[in-house]
């Protein structure tokens, strides 16, 4: 693990001889949502791949860029595109982009993706504020020695949410006249999508939408102490059963980039009047 720490001060040095901007909130914009970073008024950029040990995306929808610069009046760090698993990864690489934003000072995480519906209330287009997680993929982010320096051994995860921010951000939602919801996010590994018996289980245990990525990242970020919000954009209907459609990559971003105006809107408007 103290690999783990000096590879994150590598990349530390160099991002910060590139632009010695502060950020105060950190954003991951998942599948389809890159065009948020677009609203940024930009101060760098830096792509992945001139970073040390980051990784790089391998997702045709995403960018692979680090954009800092101001948002809604507040100085903001943004990943545009993710990494996940099922691309070859392991969950310390997938993880360690969180771990170098907690170390460029942001004091808050706020995450985005694209989701399945298991809920039969919610439809596609639907924005998800996530309000707790089940855990079905395959590894741990956590596992192995730990480092004190980047957090406890044993994190708990009873407020990994903020619910608060979800109440803001519903209230947002209905003075805006966005269909919004609040649930729970069932991270699973991918790549490919679930079956019909694996989405109606998935609805069986409680979950609201499903999808192969966040959940690591929200481990990491309680584990160095991090505070997290998490917004899922419902790109498919998943459930009931009969109600299911074949779905394709194209499909998946098509109704995540419509619905990008609607989720930048109510990040938007947290930053300026509520964090």
């Amino acid at each position: 693990m103290s690999k783990l720490y000096d590879q994150i001060q590598d990349s530390l040095a160099f991002i910060r001889q590139k632009t010695d901007f502060e950020p105060e909130f950190g954003l991951i914009l998942g599948t389809g949502l890159g065009d948020i970073s677009e609203q940024i008024e930009r101060v760098a950029l830096i792509p992945y791949r001139e970073i040390p040990h980051f990784p790089v995306s391998t997702v045709e929808s995403h960018k692979g860029e680090l954009v800092f610069g101001n948002f809604a009046g507040r100085r903001v760090v943004a990943l545009v595109g993710r990494f996940h698993y099922y691309e070859g990864w392991s969950m310390q690489q997938v993880t360690f982009p969180i771990r170098v934003l907690k170390f460029l000072g942001i004091q808050r995480l706020l995450i985005s993706n694209a989701a399945g519906s298991v809920n039969g209330q919610i439809e596609a287009g639907d924005l998800v504020f996530i309000r707790d997680h089940i855990n079905l993929q395959a590894d741990n982010p956590l596992r192995g020695e730990n480092d004190e320096r980047l957090g406890p051994r044993f994190p708990d995860m009873l407020k990994a949410y903020d619910r608060q921010l979800n109440a803001a951000a519903l209230s947002i939602a209905t003075e805006n006249g966005i269909r919004a919801h609040e649930g729970v996010y069932l991270g699973l590994q991918g790549p490919n999508l679930e079956t019909p018996a694996e989405y109606n289980f998935a609805h069986l245990m409680g979950a609201d939408v499903v999808g192969m990525s966040t959940v690591p990242e929200v481990l990491v970020a309680r584990h160095m102490d991090l505070p997290v919000w998490v917004c899922s954009i419902a790109t498919n209907k998943c459930y009931p059963i009969e109600e299911i459609r074949e779905t394709t990559l194209e499909s998946v971003v098509a109704v995540a980039k419509a619905a990008g105006d609607k989720l930048a809107l109510v990040i938007e408007t947290l930053l300026r009047k509520t964090l």
